[in-house]
C-alpha cells in the first residue's frame, strides 16, 4: 500500500468520530483497484476495528441502491452506540440471494470498503475517506476476473462501465482525504 500504510492508520486513529463515536472511514474506488487490501492492512494495524464490505450487499442488478440496508441496519444504530445487523447477500451458482445474517457490536473503527463506500451522502459522518487509485482500467478488469473467475468478465465489464458513471457524478475521488495506489 502507498503511502505508507502505518502513517495512514496513525491518521485514521488521531481522526475525529464523527458516528456518534465511530470514526468512519471509507475505502472507495473502482473495481479492481485494491480496495479490500487496502481495507485488511488498515483492520490489521487499527485498534477495535470492523471491516464491512459492500459486496455484502451488491449485486450486479443493484450495484448501489442497496444503501438503505446498510443505513439502517449498521450506521444509524452505530451512531447510537447501539450493535449493527444487516443480512449478507450469498451467490449460489453466480444468482445473488439473501444470506445470512450478521451482527456487529459498536467499534472504535468501522471500515466501510467497497464500490460507493465514500458516497456523498454520508460524507459529514465520515472521518476519512480513501480513494484506491489505479488508472488502468485493463489491468482493474484483469485483477478483478483473476479474483472473481473468467465467468465473471461480461459482468466486469459492465459494472466497470457503471462505476464509471457512479464516480463522475458522486464525485467521490474528488472528496477523499487520502490516495493510494495499491
Amino acid at each position: 500500500m502507498t503511502p505508507d500504510g502505518d502513517s495512514i492508520a496513525a491518521r485514521i486513529e488521531r481522526a475525529p468520530a464523527r458516528l456518534g463515536g465511530v470514526r468512519l472511514v471509507a475505502v472507495d474506488g473502482p473495481s479492481g483497484s485494491g480496495k479490500s487490501t487496502v481495507a485488511a492492512a488498515l483492520v490489521s494495524r487499527l485498534s477495535g476495528a470492523h471491516v464491512v464490505s459492500t459486496d455484502e450487499f451488491a449485486t450486479w442488478d443493484d450495484p448501489v441502491s442497496w444503501w438503505p440496508r446498510l443505513h439502517t441496519g449498521v450506521l444509524v444504530p452505530f451512531a447510537m452506540g447501539r450493535p449493527g445487523r444487516y443480512r449478507r447477500t450469498r451467490w449460489v451458482d453466480g444468482v445473488p440471494e439473501p444470506g445470512e445474517w450478521v451482527d456487529i457490536e459498536p467499534v472504535r473503527t468501522l471500515v466501510l470498503e467497497g464500490v460507493s463506500a465514500g458516497r456523498r451522502s454520508i460524507a459529514d459522518v465520515l472521518s476519512e475517506l480513501v480513494w484506491c487509485d489505479l488508472p488502468d482500467p485493463a489491468e482493474r478488469l484483469a485483477r478483478a476476473v483473476r479474483r472473481d473467475g473468467e465467468s465473471s468478465r461480461a459482468e466486469l465489464v459492465r459494472w466497470q462501465r457503471f462505476e464509471a458513471g457512479w464516480f463522475a457524478v458522486d464525485r467521490t475521488r474528488s472528496r477523499a482525504s487520502i490516495t493510494v495506489t495499491v
